[in-house]
């Protein structure tokens, strides 16, 4: 990047009283939020517009991002929804040929600041030390004290429901396959349409990509409301339903979990990320704070049952207990960096679900897969219902 670009200063400011003086880019103004690192080397885009980033102020631990620039189809979701963007450095001009317009152009364009230039590194190494907290990224205001109080007096990401301002309001039907090079995205027809399953998709603050999973493993996908009854969702008549990723307080959604409570054992259900901690708390269990959160794409996760280690893509600040679970559902996977729970699998009941992100984008592909199975899942279940699951597993075992 040209030094004459890094004319205009900002700050952030966190709520233990630690600052660090940067560069502004993006928007002018002031954004708080949870300070959390994110360890990708790609997919600043997908990040910036994954809902479950709500509420958040993410540094990006590479060191130079924007590269690529912006695109108009790896967005996933209709904006921004991280509030401010810490980098080491921000560059202005990208290459790629997919590239329709710069990092910062977009930043502006959706009224969201960043900051370079700081040390993202010894930032990185002080929420590993004292943990994720409220912080301040201002380029308006420049008085170190005045932001580390506005941090302080930031609410808490716990018992913050988020999934209220990034949920639809209604439900409506989704017809996008994945995205091939040459193609685009692919889009079954009609007749196809018509008879396939029907998943309905609970919208905690989906992102785009789990959508296009599930219509290319083979399902017609109606995506309902995050605050729709078990009624409502019935309704839809579906064959399978699936609970999306999303941001803040598992805990603070008893709606949420009260739903999935008088759902389980009623249709073969697959969460991801909070769709999995709402399925722990709609069993019965618990779920609690991490100190500074998974947010990469680079956890390594293992199967219990089969020994197999992913490599996945990760965005939460809670977690399932484990202990709280015991004689609810079985452990089924566990992240080797911390042995925080994973995924779980259903005792007598048709559901499993994981923490991580199997859809990825960013990230690897690894745990792809874990669409078919729960196609294969659904296939299932009007034949053998309660058992369906175990029926997949003795297939997968045997094949």
């Amino acid at each position: 990047m040209r030094q004459e670009e890094r004319t205009k200063r900002a700050m952030l400011a966190l709520a233990d009283g630690r600052v660090f003086s940067g560069y502004a880019f993006g928007a002018t103004g002031e954004a708080v939020g949870e300070l959390v690192f994110n360890t990708a080397m790609t997919g600043y885009q997908e990040v910036l517009t994954d809902p479950s980033y709500c509420g958040q102020l993410v540094c990006m631990t590479y060191p130079e991002i924007g590269n690529v620039g912006v695109n108009e189809e790896d967005a996933e979701s209709a904006r921004i929804y991280v509030e401010g963007l810490i980098v080491k450095e921000c560059w202005r001009m990208p290459s790629n040929w997919r590239a329709r317009m710069s990092l910062d152009e977009y930043l502006k364009r959706n009224d969201v600041p960043g900051i370079e230039g700081i040390d993202t590194r010894a930032l990185v190494l002080h929420i590993r030390k004292h943990g994720a907290q409220q912080g301040v990224l201002s380029s308006v205001d420049l008085d170190p004290q005045s932001l580390v109080a506005k941090a302080r007096a930031a609410p808490s990401m716990v018992g913050c429901d988020l999934v209220s301002r990034v949920a639809c309001r209604s439900a409506y039907d989704w017809e996008v396959g994945e995205w091939e090079l040459g193609g685009g995205f692919k889009r079954p027809g009609p007749q196809e349409m018509r008879d396939r399953p029907r998943v309905v998709a609970v919208d905690y603050g989906i992102k785009r990509n789990i959508l296009r999973c599930l219509t290319a493993v083979g399902f017609r996908v109606t995506v309902a409301p995050a605050g729709a009854t078990a009624q409502e969702i019935l309704a839809h008549r579906p064959d399978a339903i699936f609970l999306s990723n999303g941001p803040g307080d598992p805990a603070a959604l008893p709606y949420a979990r009260d739903t999935i409570a008088a759902l389980l054992g009623k249709r073969p259900l697959f969460g991801i990320c909070l769709g999995h901690q709402i399925i722990a708390l709609a069993l019965g269990g618990k779920t609690y704070k991490l100190d500074f959160g998974h947010h990469g794409t680079n956890h390594p996760v293992v199967d219990l049952k089969t020994g197999r280690v992913e490599i996945t893509s990760q965005n939460h600040g809670f977690a399932a207990d484990a202990g709280s679970l015991s004689g609810l559902a079985e452990l089924s996977h566990v992240n080797l960096n911390d042995l925080t729970v994973e995924g779980l699998r259903g005792l007598g009941a048709p559901f499993f679900s994981v923490q991580y992100h199997p859809e990825a984008s960013p990230g690897p592909h690894d745990a792809n897969y874990l669409f078919r199975r729960f196609y294969r899942l659904t296939e299932l279940f009007p034949r053998y219902g309660a058992q369906a699951l175990e029926h997949l597993e003795a297939e997968q075992a045997a094949s």
